[in-house]
């Protein structure tokens, strides 16, 4: 059905920009990106438990934004590049959507207004 699926996305843009919205995750996906960590070690590098650290990788996994995976007693964190390409691609969505408004608008000001014999 069109109509789930597009709900279904919706949803899944929600989870994935709630996630984002907090700074903690975007810096632990950012250095994920340059490669995998384990989520002992990124724990080490905020000031908070390792059990705040895990709640946060947690959002970022419910949003398919990373991935864990068991290396014997460590999970490590690798970042999902296709859901952060379709995170930007949605916004690229946005911006495309917003520089067409933007142009409109710019030719509406453009048009003389009656009266106007400049």
């Amino acid at each position: 059905m069109v109509v789930g699926r597009a709900a279904n996305e919706e949803w899944r843009a929600d989870l994935i920009f709630r996630a984002l919205a907090d700074r903690t995750r975007r810096d632990v996906i950012r250095r994920a990106m340059s490669g995998t960590l384990s989520v002992s070690g990124l724990a080490r590098l905020y000031p908070m438990s390792t059990t705040a650290v895990q709640k946060h990788v947690a959002v970022l996994e419910e949003a398919g934004l990373v991935h864990l995976r068991r290396h014997g007693r460590q999970q490590l964190v690798q970042t999902e590049i296709d859901t952060v390409a379709k995170a930007q691609a949605l916004l690229a969505e946005f911006e495309q959507l917003w520089l067409g408004r933007l142009d409109r608008i710019g030719d509406v000001l453009a048009q003389p207004v009656d009266g106007d014999r400049s």
